[in-house]
This record gives C-alpha cells, structure tokens and sequence, in this order.
C-alpha cells in the first residue's frame, strides 16, 4: 500500500453515541465522516487508523471494507467471495475468523452465511495449493467482518481484534458492570473534561471515575491493551505504530479531583483493583460512603455522573425511595452542580423530584435507557445569574438535537411526549507523568503503567 494512502473505514459503536464517536473522528483527522446506525463511516490512511483503535472512546472496533456486492443467495456470496485474490489477505500458514452480521429478510442465519464466506475462502487455496489457512476462532491471524443489509454485502478487514470496550484494566467487577464505551460517552456527552470536579456517588466497579481520568488526563483508551488486530497484518508499520503509540503530546494534568463512593465496601474493593490497574491509583479518591450520608459538597461547582441501579437489580418497593433520596440530596447537598444521572424508566426519573434541563437517550446493554441532566440551584430560576440562565437555554437547544440525533432517538422522543401528555397534570493537580508506556520498537511490546 502506498504510505498515506486513504482508504475507507468504519467505526462501530452502541446505539446513540454516534454523533459522540463521530467528533472524535474528526478530532483525530478523519474525512469524509458520516453518521449511520450504531457506526460511523470516514476515510483516513494507516496512521488514522491506528489512532482510531488507540483513541476512540466510544468505539467497538475499527473496519476497512475491502469488497463490497449485492446478493440474492447464499451461491451468489460464496462466488463472489472467491473472486478475491485472497493471497493478498491471507496466507497458506494464517489463521482467520468471520463475524458475521445479518440484517436481511433474504439470508436469516448469520451462522450460515458466515460458513459460505469460510468456504469461500477455503476453495480458492485448495484449488490452488491443495492445501488451505486455518479457521481459529481464538486469536486468529486475520479477523474478517461480513455484513449484510438485505441484499448489500460488505466483507471488511476488523482491524481492532476484540471489542474495544475491552480496555485492558478490569480485573474485577460488580454484578452489573458499565460498558467502559458507554460510560465514556456519557461523560463526553456532559461535555466534563476534567475542567471541575467530579463525583461518582454510586460507583460500583469505578468504570466512570477511570474513563473520567483517563479523559481529563488526556490518556488514550487502548493504553493497557496487549494488542490489536491490525498488528499481525502484512503491512503493520511498527515503527509508525509505536510512533503514535508513545506520543504523549496530548497528556494533560489533573487541576480537580475525580472522586468515588458507593454504600458497598465490596464494590469499593472492586473499584480499588480496576483503579489500581490503570495506574490511576493517585488521581482517583474512593470512599465507602452511601449516598444520602453526603451533607456537604466537596467543591462549590462540579459535576456528578452516575448509574443508580434499575428495577431490573433492585425491589420495586425500594425503587421510589432511593431515586426519591437521590433527589433530595441533590437539592440540598449540590447546589451548583451540574448531575447526570442514566437510569431505566420515566418512574425512576420521576421519584428524583427535579426538572431536567436535557436527557440522552441511551442503551445500557439491551435496555433503552436515559441520562438526564441537571441543573441544581437554589432559589427560583429568574434568580439565576445571566450565565447560568443562557447555558440552561444553550441546553435546550442541544436537546433538539440530542433527542433526534437518530431515528431510534427521535421514536423514543415522541413516545416520551405521548406518554407526558396522557399523564398531564399527574405530576489537585496531577503529578509529572514518568510513569509513561514506552513500546519497545524492536519487539513491538509494551510495558504498563507503574502500578501503586
């Protein structure tokens, strides 16, 4: 491949955070970036995809497309499929795999096609060499990606390996952990980049206070991985990898404290352990302390991020009085903080007492969920001072495009407001950084963070 060569990629990431993973694109240098459903298309060379893999917060994995056809049937893909000068992918000596993804009311089983692709692929070297690469389904040598939309096939290179919620640092985790992604995205949806202070009072495992200092320190998510696909291809460039790989230059410091607690001294082990796994040990202040135990803010302004537990892990006698409380001490505890809370179900929202002033519409694993935002003060709202006043009206014109940034947000939106209308009036600053990663150039590995 000619070096700086653009070619076309796609990101894959969770339902609503699109437009989240899409600036991070661009941010990065991507062209031609476009929103699509759970992905997001753009072009780039090695050197971006690279970055995408180490920076992207809120993607799942990395794809060059490399083929793309229509087909009716199942012979129609596999002749297509063997139309590919294979050699140029895999060897006789390389070990593949194939994810396949089916949306199609032609093909049905993804399995099905998968296997058409895998023998495909195995005819072409047998009818050659009499001999063919090997299906590995751990740690293969070339991860292949196909995916159907009705009759459009795309058959893509998976440069990431495993999902890149898979940061490297849990080694625990409570009962119901957050996905690193989307917890990421919930914090960049705030807009928080470390630029006050912030508080987790329910934080389970620690997975928002760990992305929350990773973004405010300006570390790259793939830090603590051991590796990514694209690094057994045959065109990796070390040397450009390992370049990207300890550039450092957008490390920042940590000018306010990031802060966790939870009423379970279990999960606050737990947190203890992923924490001191991401060498974020010294940044991260942890606490065992319940939530309505807080009677005094630990800063005059800052931002609270949390995921209270849903009726699915809690009784629903109790749903009412710990969402009620979460509201209570918001109200009288953080007055001048911003609170982000993602929970599941308008009655859980409801029982906090407060007025939103924006809401994200969100999926926690398979449950449409929201995060909603707000804004505490005291006294009435005309009291307010003018910026906080035009931040609040900034907001609600976000909102428009927050709520129907996708077809899946803008269906959630409007059955929100149907629902809403039948129910009426039923209403420290971070030390030097010596402790950085280096990647070894000659044996391409890499040691981690100094654990403390």
């Amino acid at each position: 491949m000619v070096e700086n060569e653009q070619f076309p990629m796609i990101a894959k990431t969770l339902a609503e955070l699109e437009d989240v993973l899409a600036e991070e694109l661009i941010g990065l240098g991507a062209n031609n970036v476009e929103i699509g459903t759970r992905m997001v298309s753009f072009t780039g060379d090695n050197a971006l995809m690279y970055k995408a893999n180490l920076h992207c917060r809120t993607a799942l994995r990395i794809l060059k497309p490399i083929y793309e056809f229509k087909a009716e049937t199942a012979d129609e893909v596999y002749e297509a499929i063997k139309q590919l000068n294979w050699e140029d992918y895999l060897s006789l000596d390389s070990t593949f795999s194939i994810d396949a993804v089916v949306f199609s009311h032609i093909f049905t089983h993804s399995k099905f096609v998968a296997y058409k692709v895998k023998d495909a692929i195995a005819d072409w070297f047998t009818e050659r060499y009499e001999k063919r690469p090997s299906v590995s389904l751990t740690n293969p040598d070339v991860m292949l990606n196909f995916h159907v939309s009705h009759n459009k096939c795309t058959l893509s290179l998976d440069s990431s390996g495993e999902s890149l919620h898979k940061r490297g640092y849990r080694v625990a985790q409570t009962e119901a952990p957050l996905s690193e992604v989307l917890a990421a995205g919930m914090i960049l949806k705030s807009g928080w980049k470390g630029e006050s202070t912030l508080i987790d009072p329910m934080c389970g495992s620690g997975t928002i206070l760990i992305e929350a200092a990773m973004i405010a320190l300006g570390i790259p998510p793939g830090i603590h991985r051991q590796s990514f696909a694209f690094e057994k291809w045959s065109d990796f460039d070390k040397d450009l990898f390992s370049e990207i790989y300890n550039d450092d230059t957008g490390t920042k410091d940590l000018m306010y404290p990031i802060i966790g607690s939870d009423i379970s001294s279990k999960a606050i082990s737990i947190a203890e352990k992923n924490i001191k796994n991401a060498g974020l040990k010294k940044y991260i202040e942890l606490n065992v302390k319940p939530f309505q135990q807080y009677t005094e803010a630990p800063s005059e302004t800052g931002v609270i991020i949390t995921n209270p537990p849903y009726g699915e892990r809690i009784k629903v006698d109790e749903l009412d009085e710990l969402y009620s409380m979460i509201g209570e001490r918001l109200k009288h505890v953080f007055t001048g903080y911003r609170a982000y809370i993602l929970s599941y179900g308008k009655e859980s929202f409801d029982a906090i007492g407060l007025k939103h002033s924006r809401r994200f519409f969100l999926y926690n694993g398979p449950l449409e969920c929201e995060m909603r935002e707000y804004e505490i003060f005291s006294g009435k709202r005309n009291e307010l001072p003018k910026e906080t006043i035009d931040r609040t009206k900034s907001g609600r014109r976000d909102s428009y495009h927050n709520e129907r940034n996708s077809r899946e947000g803008y269906r959630r939106s409007r059955r929100s407001e149907n629902d809403e209308t039948e129910q009426g009036s039923n209403d420290f600053r971070r030390e030097s950084r010596e402790d950085r990663p280096r990647r070894d150039n000659r044996s391409g590995r890499f040691s981690f963070w100094k654990r403390r």
